[in-house]
């Protein structure tokens, strides 16, 4: 059954609330929209056409991520389904365990995903399991576990990386059990080990000499 003008309106603009303002042109097909009407509303400033597909809602302003919201929408499939990820660097700064901002926007996307990075994006292909991914508003980003297991295989500095899983464990974003059990997936999980086991030494009460506490 057609919806009417006011359904299809509220229907899209549910779906561009949820994805930062954006929204395809299959998705507004089927919310009862046509090109032509696609064009219309372009023409009268409702929409903005932003590439191939992709609009937004003018009434909707930007948010914090929009950068992300449409790089993860730039990823579609050919079912409209995003393929991008939010990961390493970039996963950290989103999960607040880094204090530095990337150079680079850094993706995992599907081992078949063909589309070319966008300047300013770094592209990683992986099988990601559902548990390693979380939902954000408009986008996806790699699980704290599964975000360490990446920094560490990517080579960050020592430091970085030593911060970072203090402070994932110190928040409970992961527990110290869960990573000892994964760092073998990671290339360089020596590295990884090696920080939580020098955690665990610290933290350990030193003996004074002659093993007699006074």
């Amino acid at each position: 059954m057609p919806h009417s003008s006011r359904q299809t309106a509220r229907m899209l603009f549910s779906q561009a609330l949820e994805q930062g303002g954006y929204f395809t042109a299959k998705q507004a097909m089927e919310a009862g929209y046509a090109y032509s009407n696609l064009d219309y509303h372009v023409s009268t400033g409702n929409f903005e056409r932003v590439e191939h597909g992709l609009y937004r809602l003018k009434s909707i302003p930007p948010g914090d991520h929009d950068d992300l919201v449409r790089l993860s929408l730039w990823s579609r499939n050919r079912q409209d389904e995003p393929q991008a990820i939010m990961s390493h660097e970039s996963a950290l700064v989103l999960h607040d365990l880094a204090e530095l901002l990337p150079g680079k926007i850094h993706l995992t996307v599907p081992l078949k995903f063909r589309k070319e990075a966008p300047a300013g994006c770094i592209l990683h292909k992986a099988t990601l399991a559902p548990a390693d991914i979380e939902e954000r508003a408009g986008f996806r980003v790699t699980a704290p576990l599964r975000t360490l297991l990446d920094v560490a295989a990517s080579g960050v500095p020592h430091e970085q990386l030593e911060k970072a899983v203090a402070e994932a464990l110190a928040r409970g974003l992961v527990r110290r059990s869960k990573l000892i059990e994964a760092a073998p997936r990671s290339p360089r999980s020596q590295h990884l080990l090696d920080i939580l086991n020098d955690r665990e030494a610290t933290a350990k009460p030193r003996r004074k000499a002659g093993g007699r506490d006074g």
